[in-house]
Order: C-alpha cells, then sequence, then structure tokens
C-alpha cells in the first residue's frame, strides 16, 4: 500500500510529567491511534491562561499517525490528558521515506 505524504501527520501536545506522558503514548500505541510517540525531553512553557501570564514545566510528546486515525486520537487524548484545555496540534508533512510512511498507515489503520 502506498501512501501519499498528505496522510500522515504529526500530532504535538504538552503533558505536566514524564510519567502522565508515558501513560498517554502507551495507550495511543497501544489502542492503534498512533504508530509512534516520541516523549521529548523537559521543557519550559510560558503561556496566557485566564488572563495571566504563566510558566510551567511541561513535557512535550510528538505522535505520528495518519489523518484518518486523527479524529479518534484526538478524542482519547481528550479523554486522557489531566489539563482542562490541552494542546492538541496537528503538522502535515511535506515528504518522508515512502517506507517509514506506509508503516505509520498500517500502525494507525483505522477499523
Amino acid at each position: 500500500m502506498a501512501v501519499d505524504n498528505r496522510d500522515t501527520i504529526i500530532v504535538l501536545t504538552n503533558l505536566p510529567d514524564k510519567a502522565s506522558a508515558t501513560r498517554l503514548a502507551s495507550l495511543l500505541v497501544e489502542r492503534r491511534h498512533a504508530a509512534c510517540v516520541n516523549i521529548l525531553a523537559e521543557c519550559t512553557s510560558v503561556y496566557r491562561w485566564q488572563g495571566r501570564v504563566e510558566t510551567a514545566t511541561e513535557v512535550p510528546i510528538l505522535i505520528k499517525t495518519s489523518r484518518a486515525a486523527y479524529s479518534r486520537l484526538e478524542e482519547e487524548i481528550l479523554a486522557n490528558h489531566p489539563y482542562e484545555l490541552p494542546e492538541i496540534v496537528s503538522v502535515p508533512l511535506g515528504a518522508g521515506l515512502p517506507a517509514y510512511l506506509n508503516w505509520v498507515a498500517a500502525q494507525s489503520a483505522v477499523d
């Protein structure tokens, strides 16, 4: 099965700590909402929330999935994310190794 580069996306979200990032990443891969999730190093986020500038330590994750699996993935993140309003953003791929893109599509297959 050949996959169009536009069929593969990377979804980003941040979690408050490594334990919650690992739990969510495992859940997304186990339930086939994602082919792979990278848990990145802790970072500092500065943002405006409810009229105040806030600073927080967060753990970003990069989720590799297909466009077809996005709506299920978003629902799963919302159901299992500790934040009231989690960042969930999708980034399309401009290009990628065809064999890798095919693997992502197969691992995040929508039933």
